[in-house]
Protein backbone atom coordinates (compact mmCIF):
# COMPACT_ATOMS: atom_id res chain seq x y z
CA UNK A 1 0.00 0.00 0.00
CA UNK A 2 1.39 3.32 -0.77
CA UNK A 3 1.08 6.20 1.61
CA UNK A 4 2.09 9.55 2.41
CA UNK A 5 6.18 9.02 1.09
CA UNK A 6 9.45 10.65 1.44
CA UNK A 7 11.73 11.47 -0.86
CA UNK A 8 13.76 8.40 -2.49
CA UNK A 9 11.25 5.41 -1.21
CA UNK A 10 8.51 3.80 0.29
CA UNK A 11 7.27 5.24 3.81
CA UNK A 12 8.87 3.98 6.91
CA UNK A 13 7.25 1.72 9.62
CA UNK A 14 4.80 3.62 12.03
CA UNK A 15 2.61 5.36 8.81
CA UNK A 16 3.85 9.34 8.60
CA UNK A 17 3.76 10.44 12.22
CA UNK A 18 6.60 8.56 12.78
CA UNK A 19 10.00 9.59 13.64
CA UNK A 20 11.38 8.12 10.48
CA UNK A 21 9.65 11.09 7.83
CA UNK A 22 8.43 14.54 9.90
CA UNK A 23 9.49 17.06 7.31
CA UNK A 24 6.47 16.39 4.85
CA UNK A 25 4.22 17.72 7.77
CA UNK A 26 6.01 20.44 8.63
CA UNK A 27 5.66 22.11 5.08
CA UNK A 28 1.62 21.28 5.41
CA UNK A 29 1.57 23.32 8.17
CA UNK A 30 3.99 25.85 7.07
CA UNK A 31 1.35 25.75 4.16
CA UNK A 32 -2.31 26.08 6.38
CA UNK A 33 -0.46 28.99 8.46
CA UNK A 34 0.36 30.84 5.26
CA UNK A 35 -3.02 30.67 3.92
CA UNK A 36 -4.47 31.09 7.19
CA UNK A 37 -3.03 34.43 8.67
CA UNK A 38 -1.35 35.30 6.03
CA UNK A 39 2.62 36.29 5.77
CA UNK A 40 4.06 39.80 6.42
CA UNK A 41 6.82 41.74 7.60
CA UNK A 42 6.09 41.78 11.44
CA UNK A 43 6.47 38.99 13.84
CA UNK A 44 3.14 37.22 15.55
CA UNK A 45 3.39 38.08 19.27
CA UNK A 46 2.63 34.59 20.22
CA UNK A 47 3.97 32.06 18.30
CA UNK A 48 7.16 34.16 16.97
CA UNK A 49 5.74 34.32 12.88
CA UNK A 50 5.06 37.00 10.60
CA UNK A 51 1.85 38.89 11.02
CA UNK A 52 0.09 41.19 8.29
CA UNK A 53 -0.10 44.38 9.50
CA UNK A 54 -3.32 47.06 9.10
CA UNK A 55 -3.88 49.92 7.86
CA UNK A 56 -3.69 53.34 10.04
CA UNK A 57 -7.08 55.18 10.23
CA UNK A 58 -7.65 57.47 7.98
CA UNK A 59 -7.35 60.64 9.88
CA UNK A 60 -11.21 62.34 10.93
CA UNK A 61 -12.28 65.62 9.22
CA UNK A 62 -12.00 68.69 12.00
CA UNK A 63 -15.39 69.94 12.57
CA UNK A 64 -16.45 73.71 11.15
CA UNK A 65 -16.93 75.91 13.88
CA UNK A 66 -20.24 77.90 12.83
CA UNK A 67 -19.62 81.24 13.07
CA UNK A 68 -20.95 84.28 15.53
CA UNK A 69 -22.92 86.79 14.88
CA UNK A 70 -21.52 90.70 15.02
CA UNK A 71 -23.17 93.51 17.20
CA UNK A 72 -24.43 96.08 15.64
CA UNK A 73 -24.12 99.83 16.36
CA UNK A 74 -24.81 101.38 19.72
CA UNK A 75 -28.38 102.85 20.53
CA UNK A 76 -28.79 106.25 21.77
CA UNK A 77 -28.64 106.96 25.20
CA UNK A 78 -32.05 106.94 27.69
CA UNK A 79 -33.22 109.78 29.97
CA UNK A 80 -31.51 109.23 33.26
CA UNK A 81 -32.98 107.10 35.91
CA UNK A 82 -33.20 109.94 38.84
CA UNK A 83 -34.53 113.36 38.65
CA UNK A 84 -31.78 114.89 40.81
CA UNK A 85 -28.55 113.58 42.12
CA UNK A 86 -26.96 110.32 40.99
CA UNK A 87 -28.89 107.96 38.18
CA UNK A 88 -27.72 105.83 35.62
CA UNK A 89 -29.05 105.86 31.68
CA UNK A 90 -29.18 103.09 29.09
CA UNK A 91 -28.34 102.07 25.47
CA UNK A 92 -28.73 99.07 24.08
CA UNK A 93 -27.43 96.92 20.73
CA UNK A 94 -28.55 94.11 18.81
CA UNK A 95 -26.61 90.57 17.85
CA UNK A 96 -26.50 90.66 13.67
CA UNK A 97 -26.43 87.04 12.80
CA UNK A 98 -28.26 84.12 10.75
CA UNK A 99 -29.79 81.13 12.36
CA UNK A 100 -26.56 79.01 11.88
CA UNK A 101 -24.48 81.41 13.50
CA UNK A 102 -23.93 81.59 17.01
CA UNK A 103 -25.15 84.74 19.39
CA UNK A 104 -22.78 87.55 20.46
CA UNK A 105 -20.03 87.37 23.23
CA UNK A 106 -20.44 90.58 25.37
CA UNK A 107 -23.54 92.29 27.18
CA UNK A 108 -26.17 93.93 24.99
CA UNK A 109 -26.52 96.56 27.62
CA UNK A 110 -24.51 99.57 28.94
CA UNK A 111 -25.00 101.69 31.63
CA UNK A 112 -23.66 105.19 32.19
CA UNK A 113 -23.49 107.62 35.38
CA UNK A 114 -25.49 110.55 35.10
CA UNK A 115 -25.01 113.18 37.20
CA UNK A 116 -27.84 116.01 37.95
CA UNK A 117 -27.97 118.78 40.23
CA UNK A 118 -28.07 118.03 43.63
CA UNK A 119 -31.80 117.20 45.45
CA UNK A 120 -33.19 119.91 47.14
CA UNK A 121 -32.51 120.04 50.91
CA UNK A 122 -34.65 117.87 53.17
CA UNK A 123 -35.12 115.65 49.92
CA UNK A 124 -36.27 111.66 50.51
CA UNK A 125 -32.91 109.18 50.22
CA UNK A 126 -33.63 107.49 46.58
CA UNK A 127 -33.55 103.78 48.60
CA UNK A 128 -35.65 105.49 51.62
CA UNK A 129 -38.16 106.42 49.35
CA UNK A 130 -38.24 102.72 47.69
CA UNK A 131 -38.91 101.48 51.27
CA UNK A 132 -41.41 103.97 51.46
CA UNK A 133 -43.78 103.09 49.11
CA UNK A 134 -44.31 99.61 51.29
CA UNK A 135 -45.53 101.52 54.39
CA UNK A 136 -48.83 100.49 55.66
CA UNK A 137 -49.38 97.46 53.38
CA UNK A 138 -49.88 94.09 54.38
CA UNK A 139 -46.60 91.75 54.19
CA UNK A 140 -46.29 88.42 55.48
CA UNK A 141 -49.56 87.35 55.22
CA UNK A 142 -50.42 89.10 58.17
CA UNK A 143 -52.98 91.89 58.82
CA UNK A 144 -50.20 94.29 60.10
CA UNK A 145 -48.77 97.27 59.17
CA UNK A 146 -45.51 98.46 58.98
CA UNK A 147 -43.60 101.61 58.29
CA UNK A 148 -40.04 101.14 56.24
CA UNK A 149 -36.77 102.41 56.13
CA UNK A 150 -33.54 100.96 54.43
CA UNK A 151 -31.67 98.38 56.13
CA UNK A 152 -28.00 97.98 55.22
CA UNK A 153 -26.85 94.71 57.20
CA UNK A 154 -28.16 91.88 54.68
CA UNK A 155 -25.94 90.23 52.30
CA UNK A 156 -27.10 91.32 49.09
CA UNK A 157 -26.46 95.17 48.78
CA UNK A 158 -28.56 95.48 45.82
CA UNK A 159 -31.53 93.88 47.23
CA UNK A 160 -34.46 96.81 48.66
CA UNK A 161 -33.86 95.86 52.33
CA UNK A 162 -35.86 97.51 54.18
CA UNK A 163 -36.23 97.45 58.36
CA UNK A 164 -39.74 97.52 59.88
CA UNK A 165 -39.51 100.75 62.58
CA UNK A 166 -40.04 99.99 66.13
CA UNK A 167 -39.41 96.20 65.57
CA UNK A 168 -36.30 93.93 64.90
CA UNK A 169 -36.80 92.31 61.70
CA UNK A 170 -36.15 93.35 57.85
CA UNK A 171 -37.81 92.04 54.65
CA UNK A 172 -37.08 92.43 51.08
CA UNK A 173 -39.08 93.31 48.72
CA UNK A 174 -37.14 92.18 45.07
CA UNK A 175 -34.08 94.69 43.89
CA UNK A 176 -33.93 97.81 43.99
CA UNK A 177 -34.26 99.97 41.18
CA UNK A 178 -31.53 100.53 39.11
CA UNK A 179 -29.13 103.70 39.93
CA UNK A 180 -29.74 103.50 43.54
CA UNK A 181 -26.40 103.45 45.56
CA UNK A 182 -24.98 100.08 47.12
CA UNK A 183 -24.70 101.72 50.91
CA UNK A 184 -24.82 104.94 52.31
CA UNK A 185 -21.19 106.25 51.79
CA UNK A 186 -20.13 104.20 48.29
CA UNK A 187 -19.92 105.19 44.87
CA UNK A 188 -20.74 102.39 43.62
CA UNK A 189 -24.26 102.05 41.69
CA UNK A 190 -27.03 99.16 41.77
CA UNK A 191 -28.00 97.98 38.14
CA UNK A 192 -29.82 94.70 37.22
CA UNK A 193 -29.11 93.17 40.91
CA UNK A 194 -25.46 93.70 40.55
CA UNK A 195 -23.19 96.39 42.66
CA UNK A 196 -21.17 98.11 39.61
CA UNK A 197 -18.01 100.43 39.98
CA UNK A 198 -17.69 103.27 37.57
CA UNK A 199 -14.87 103.46 35.16
CA UNK A 200 -13.04 107.00 34.45
CA UNK A 201 -15.14 106.81 31.37
CA UNK A 202 -18.57 106.87 33.55
CA UNK A 203 -19.48 103.27 32.24
CA UNK A 204 -20.61 101.36 34.78
CA UNK A 205 -18.50 98.38 35.35
CA UNK A 206 -16.30 99.11 32.20
CA UNK A 207 -13.27 98.45 34.71
CA UNK A 208 -11.49 101.84 32.86
CA UNK A 209 -8.89 103.37 35.64
CA UNK A 210 -6.78 106.33 35.18
CA UNK A 211 -3.12 105.50 34.97
CA UNK A 212 -0.47 107.35 36.64
CA UNK A 213 -0.44 110.05 33.93
CA UNK A 214 -4.18 110.74 34.51
CA UNK A 215 -4.82 108.86 31.23
CA UNK A 216 -8.26 106.94 31.59
CA UNK A 217 -7.45 103.47 30.37
CA UNK A 218 -3.63 104.75 29.31
CA UNK A 219 -0.51 102.11 30.11
CA UNK A 220 1.82 105.10 31.81
CA UNK A 221 3.07 105.78 28.30
CA UNK A 222 2.83 109.65 28.38
CA UNK A 223 4.29 110.27 31.71
CA UNK A 224 7.52 109.90 33.81
CA UNK A 225 8.39 107.42 36.86
CA UNK A 226 10.36 109.88 39.46
CA UNK A 227 11.97 108.23 42.27
CA UNK A 228 14.66 108.98 44.67
CA UNK A 229 16.42 108.70 48.18
CA UNK A 230 17.67 111.62 49.87
CA UNK A 231 20.52 111.26 52.39
CA UNK A 232 22.02 114.80 52.32
CA UNK A 233 22.81 116.14 55.31
CA UNK A 234 25.67 118.47 56.38
CA UNK A 235 27.62 117.64 59.23
CA UNK A 236 28.60 121.22 60.19
CA UNK A 237 25.51 122.17 61.61
CA UNK A 238 25.18 119.35 63.49
CA UNK A 239 22.45 117.93 61.91
CA UNK A 240 19.57 120.45 63.31
CA UNK A 241 17.59 122.98 61.61
CA UNK A 242 15.51 122.77 58.31
CA UNK A 243 16.88 121.55 54.89
CA UNK A 244 15.89 120.90 51.57
CA UNK A 245 14.87 117.56 50.03
CA UNK A 246 13.33 118.19 46.73
CA UNK A 247 11.07 120.07 44.78
CA UNK A 248 7.70 118.41 43.05
CA UNK A 249 6.75 120.53 40.08
CA UNK A 250 3.32 121.58 39.48
CA UNK A 251 1.37 118.73 37.63
CA UNK A 252 2.77 116.00 39.46
CA UNK A 253 0.38 113.02 40.64
CA UNK A 254 0.53 109.94 42.95
CA UNK A 255 3.09 111.85 45.41
CA UNK A 256 4.26 109.67 47.93
CA UNK A 257 7.24 111.00 50.21
CA UNK A 258 8.46 108.53 53.26
CA UNK A 259 11.13 109.13 56.57
CA UNK A 260 12.18 106.63 58.84
CA UNK A 261 13.07 108.61 61.79
CA UNK A 262 12.60 111.21 64.77
CA UNK A 263 13.21 114.21 61.85
CA UNK A 264 10.03 115.90 60.65
CA UNK A 265 8.95 116.00 57.07
CA UNK A 266 8.36 119.92 56.15
CA UNK A 267 6.41 121.29 53.17
CA UNK A 268 6.19 124.67 51.59
CA UNK A 269 4.33 126.07 48.59
CA UNK A 270 5.68 128.16 46.00
CA UNK A 271 5.34 131.55 47.66
CA UNK A 272 7.17 130.48 50.60
CA UNK A 273 4.51 129.90 53.44
CA UNK A 274 4.74 126.75 55.35
CA UNK A 275 1.88 123.85 55.12
CA UNK A 276 3.51 121.16 57.14
CA UNK A 277 6.17 121.53 60.07
CA UNK A 278 7.15 125.08 59.61
CA UNK A 279 8.66 127.39 61.97
CA UNK A 280 9.24 125.02 64.16
CA UNK A 281 5.82 124.00 64.80
CA UNK A 282 4.89 120.21 64.30
CA UNK A 283 1.24 120.07 62.90
CA UNK A 284 -0.70 117.19 64.09
CA UNK A 285 -1.44 113.99 61.17
CA UNK A 286 -4.82 114.11 59.00
CA UNK A 287 -6.13 115.82 55.82
CA UNK A 288 -4.80 118.97 54.35
CA UNK A 289 -5.36 121.00 51.53
CA UNK A 290 -2.95 121.96 49.45
CA UNK A 291 -1.89 123.00 45.48
CA UNK A 292 -5.26 121.70 44.68
CA UNK A 293 -5.03 118.09 46.00
CA UNK A 294 -5.67 116.29 49.42
CA UNK A 295 -2.57 115.90 51.00
CA UNK A 296 -2.44 113.23 54.24
CA UNK A 297 0.37 113.29 56.20
CA UNK A 298 0.40 110.52 58.68
CA UNK A 299 2.84 109.73 61.59
CA UNK A 300 3.28 106.30 63.69
CA UNK A 301 4.47 106.37 67.18
CA UNK A 302 7.42 105.25 66.19
CA UNK A 303 8.50 107.81 64.02
CA UNK A 304 7.62 107.29 60.61
CA UNK A 305 6.43 109.37 58.73
CA UNK A 306 4.68 109.96 55.10
CA UNK A 307 3.16 112.31 52.99
CA UNK A 308 0.39 111.19 50.41
CA UNK A 309 -1.18 113.11 47.78
CA UNK A 310 -3.23 111.94 44.56
CA UNK A 311 -2.85 115.16 42.56
CA UNK A 312 -2.60 116.51 40.05
CA UNK A 313 -0.58 119.76 41.62
CA UNK A 314 -1.19 123.04 40.37
CA UNK A 315 2.24 124.54 41.67
CA UNK A 316 5.58 123.60 42.93
CA UNK A 317 5.76 121.85 46.64
CA UNK A 318 9.69 122.23 48.02
CA UNK A 319 9.75 119.29 50.19
CA UNK A 320 12.41 120.13 53.26
CA UNK A 321 13.16 118.34 56.62
CA UNK A 322 13.68 119.44 60.28
CA UNK A 323 16.66 117.59 61.53
CA UNK A 324 16.64 116.67 64.63
CA UNK A 325 19.30 113.37 64.07
CA UNK A 326 21.32 112.67 61.29
CA UNK A 327 19.13 111.57 58.62
CA UNK A 328 18.97 107.77 57.45
CA UNK A 329 17.30 108.41 53.94
CA UNK A 330 13.88 110.15 52.84
CA UNK A 331 12.60 108.06 50.08
CA UNK A 332 10.57 109.96 47.21
CA UNK A 333 8.16 109.18 44.47
CA UNK A 334 5.95 110.76 42.10
CA UNK A 335 4.66 111.24 38.41
CA UNK A 336 5.55 113.81 36.06
CA UNK A 337 4.13 114.28 32.53
CA UNK A 338 6.51 113.52 29.43
CA UNK A 339 8.36 116.11 28.58
CA UNK A 340 8.49 117.74 31.62
CA UNK A 341 12.03 119.07 33.56
CA UNK A 342 12.39 116.73 36.10
CA UNK A 343 14.03 117.91 39.73
CA UNK A 344 17.54 117.32 40.51
CA UNK A 345 19.87 117.52 43.19
CA UNK A 346 20.47 121.40 42.56
CA UNK A 347 16.75 122.14 41.99
CA UNK A 348 16.53 124.68 45.33
CA UNK A 349 13.49 125.62 47.09
CA UNK A 350 13.06 129.54 47.32
CA UNK A 351 14.44 129.22 51.03
CA UNK A 352 16.69 126.69 50.69
CA UNK A 353 19.38 126.33 53.37
CA UNK A 354 22.55 125.11 52.76
CA UNK A 355 23.10 125.24 56.47
CA UNK A 356 20.00 125.02 58.15
CA UNK A 357 18.86 128.19 60.09
CA UNK A 358 15.79 128.42 62.05
CA UNK A 359 13.85 130.38 64.80
CA UNK A 360 15.24 130.63 68.46
CA UNK A 361 16.99 133.03 70.71
CA UNK A 362 20.33 134.74 70.85
CA UNK A 363 24.03 132.84 71.99
CA UNK A 364 24.22 132.96 75.39
CA UNK A 365 27.14 135.12 76.51
CA UNK A 366 28.27 132.70 78.54
CA UNK A 367 28.24 128.38 77.86
CA UNK A 368 26.21 126.96 81.00
CA UNK A 369 27.98 124.26 82.71
CA UNK A 370 25.64 121.75 82.34
CA UNK A 371 23.75 122.19 78.72
CA UNK A 372 20.42 120.79 78.36
CA UNK A 373 19.19 118.62 75.17
CA UNK A 374 17.16 120.69 73.10
CA UNK A 375 13.19 119.70 73.42
CA UNK A 376 11.97 118.19 70.23
CA UNK A 377 8.80 120.55 68.91
CA UNK A 378 5.28 119.13 69.85
CA UNK A 379 2.13 119.71 67.91
CA UNK A 380 0.87 122.90 68.85
CA UNK A 381 4.05 124.40 70.12
CA UNK A 382 5.44 127.75 68.67
CA UNK A 383 8.98 127.43 68.91
CA UNK A 384 11.66 124.82 70.65
CA UNK A 385 13.70 127.05 72.97
CA UNK A 386 12.56 129.32 75.95
CA UNK A 387 12.00 133.30 75.19
CA UNK A 388 14.80 135.25 74.05
CA UNK A 389 17.25 137.38 76.19
CA UNK A 390 16.43 140.62 76.19
CA UNK A 391 18.94 143.12 74.41
CA UNK A 392 20.97 144.89 77.16
CA UNK A 393 19.01 148.41 78.31
CA UNK A 394 15.30 146.78 76.48
CA UNK A 395 12.99 144.32 78.74
CA UNK A 396 11.40 141.57 77.30
CA UNK A 397 8.16 142.55 79.21
CA UNK A 398 9.08 146.32 77.96
CA UNK A 399 8.74 144.83 74.32
CA UNK A 400 5.75 143.17 74.98
CA UNK A 401 4.00 145.75 76.47
CA UNK A 402 5.12 147.82 73.92
CA UNK A 403 7.58 150.20 75.80
CA UNK A 404 10.63 149.68 73.38
CA UNK A 405 11.88 152.87 73.52
CA UNK A 406 13.75 154.78 70.57
CA UNK A 407 15.60 152.68 67.70
CA UNK A 408 18.94 153.70 67.62
CA UNK A 409 20.56 152.88 64.39
CA UNK A 410 24.67 153.18 63.71
CA UNK A 411 25.59 156.47 61.77
CA UNK A 412 28.92 157.37 60.57
CA UNK A 413 31.86 156.38 58.50
CA UNK A 414 33.46 154.43 61.39
CA UNK A 415 30.59 152.75 62.26
CA UNK A 416 30.06 152.10 58.87
CA UNK A 417 33.38 150.24 58.45
CA UNK A 418 32.88 148.23 61.77
CA UNK A 419 30.37 146.93 61.26
CA UNK A 420 31.72 145.96 57.55
CA UNK A 421 34.28 144.20 59.22
CA UNK A 422 32.90 142.37 62.14
CA UNK A 423 29.73 140.84 60.00
CA UNK A 424 29.40 138.29 58.61
CA UNK A 425 27.04 139.09 55.87
CA UNK A 426 26.59 142.46 54.27
CA UNK A 427 24.15 142.24 51.20
CA UNK A 428 21.44 144.63 49.37
CA UNK A 429 18.33 142.91 50.22
CA UNK A 430 14.95 143.55 49.20
CA UNK A 431 12.31 142.79 52.36
CA UNK A 432 9.73 140.20 50.80
CA UNK A 433 7.44 139.53 54.35
CA UNK A 434 7.75 140.10 58.25
CA UNK A 435 6.63 138.07 60.51
CA UNK A 436 6.39 138.07 64.62
CA UNK A 437 7.63 134.57 66.10
CA UNK A 438 7.62 135.11 70.04
CA UNK A 439 9.50 137.77 71.14
CA UNK A 440 11.71 137.83 67.87
CA UNK A 441 10.98 139.45 64.40
CA UNK A 442 11.74 137.00 61.43
CA UNK A 443 12.34 138.91 57.93
CA UNK A 444 11.62 136.78 54.49
CA UNK A 445 14.52 138.66 52.38
CA UNK A 446 15.38 138.70 48.33
CA UNK A 447 19.24 138.42 48.24
CA UNK A 448 20.17 141.35 45.23
CA UNK A 449 23.65 142.10 46.03
CA UNK A 450 25.95 140.09 47.96
CA UNK A 451 29.11 142.31 49.44
CA UNK A 452 30.64 139.81 51.96
CA UNK A 453 29.45 136.74 52.95
CA UNK A 454 31.62 134.30 55.28
CA UNK A 455 29.28 131.64 54.48
CA UNK A 456 26.87 130.63 51.24
CA UNK A 457 24.06 132.84 50.98
CA UNK A 458 21.23 131.72 48.51
CA UNK A 459 18.63 133.99 46.52
CA UNK A 460 16.11 133.96 49.50
CA UNK A 461 17.27 133.99 52.86
CA UNK A 462 15.32 134.80 56.44
CA UNK A 463 16.82 137.28 58.75
CA UNK A 464 16.01 137.34 62.18
CA UNK A 465 15.85 140.18 64.73
CA UNK A 466 16.14 139.45 68.63
CA UNK A 467 13.35 142.03 69.41
CA UNK A 468 9.80 142.51 68.45
CA UNK A 469 9.89 146.20 68.57
CA UNK A 470 10.66 147.02 65.08
CA UNK A 471 14.27 147.97 65.48
CA UNK A 472 16.22 148.16 63.25
CA UNK A 473 13.25 150.01 61.07
CA UNK A 474 12.53 147.51 57.89
CA UNK A 475 9.64 147.73 55.35
CA UNK A 476 8.28 145.33 53.71
CA UNK A 477 8.62 146.20 49.58
CA UNK A 478 11.73 148.59 50.86
CA UNK A 479 15.46 147.96 49.82
CA UNK A 480 17.94 147.56 52.49
CA UNK A 481 21.99 147.70 52.96
CA UNK A 482 22.45 144.83 55.26
CA UNK A 483 25.05 143.73 57.45
CA UNK A 484 24.38 140.63 59.86
CA UNK A 485 26.16 137.78 61.85
CA UNK A 486 25.64 134.37 61.31
CA UNK A 487 24.08 132.39 64.64
CA UNK A 488 24.59 129.01 65.98
CA UNK A 489 23.50 128.69 69.86
CA UNK A 490 25.79 126.69 72.19
CA UNK A 491 23.70 123.40 71.44
CA UNK A 492 23.96 123.77 68.22
CA UNK A 493 20.08 123.68 67.35
CA UNK A 494 19.93 126.84 65.57
CA UNK A 495 22.05 128.29 62.38
CA UNK A 496 20.50 131.24 61.23
CA UNK A 497 21.61 134.95 59.81
CA UNK A 498 21.07 137.45 62.82
CA UNK A 499 20.34 141.29 62.85
CA UNK A 500 20.63 142.55 65.92
CA UNK A 501 18.44 145.55 66.99
CA UNK A 502 21.22 148.00 66.68
CA UNK A 503 22.70 146.24 63.44
CA UNK A 504 23.32 148.19 60.00
CA UNK A 505 20.74 148.59 58.25
CA UNK A 506 20.03 151.19 56.11
CA UNK A 507 18.11 152.21 52.88
CA UNK A 508 20.28 151.17 49.69
CA UNK A 509 20.82 153.94 47.65
CA UNK A 510 23.54 153.98 44.79
CA UNK A 511 25.93 156.44 47.49
CA UNK A 512 25.48 153.84 49.88
CA UNK A 513 27.08 151.46 47.13
CA UNK A 514 29.44 153.15 46.72
CA UNK A 515 30.54 153.41 50.59
CA UNK A 516 30.22 150.45 51.39
CA UNK A 517 32.43 149.25 48.41
CA UNK A 518 35.00 151.89 50.08
CA UNK A 519 34.35 150.35 53.72
CA UNK A 520 35.53 146.87 52.65
CA UNK A 521 39.30 148.44 52.22
CA UNK A 522 39.32 149.06 55.70
CA UNK A 523 38.99 145.54 56.70
CA UNK A 524 42.55 143.73 57.79
CA UNK A 525 41.72 140.84 56.43
CA UNK A 526 38.95 141.08 54.28
CA UNK A 527 37.29 138.06 53.25
CA UNK A 528 36.26 136.51 49.73
CA UNK A 529 32.88 136.72 47.82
Amino acid sequence: MVGWGCPGGPVPRGGPHGAGCRWPWRLLLLAWLSLGCGIGTAQGPALGMPARVSKPPAPARPRRQPARGAWGPWGPWSSCSSSCGDGVALRTRRCLRSAEEEPCTGDPRQYRLCQLQGCPGGSVPFRAMQCSLYDNKPVLGTPARYRWVPFHGAPNVCDLNCLAMGHNFYYTFGRVLDGTRCGPDSPDLCVGGRCLSVGCDGILGSGARPDACGQCGGSHDTCLFVHRLFQGADASSGYFGYMNVTKIPAGATHIKVTDKSRNYLALMTSDGRYVLNGDWSIAWPGPYEVAGTRLHYTRTPDGTESLEAPGPTDEDLHVMVLLQEPNPGIEYEFWLPRGHPQPGRGNASPLRQPQPRGAGSPPPQEPPLTPAPAPLPQPGGSATEPPPRSPPGRSGAGAAAGRCGRCRPPKGRSQRIRHFCQSDFVFQGRILARRLVGQETRYEVEVKTPYRHRFPLVPREYVWVPNACGCPLLREGGEYLLMARRHVNYERTLNRILLQDDGYARPWTPREDRLVREAARHCPQPWPP
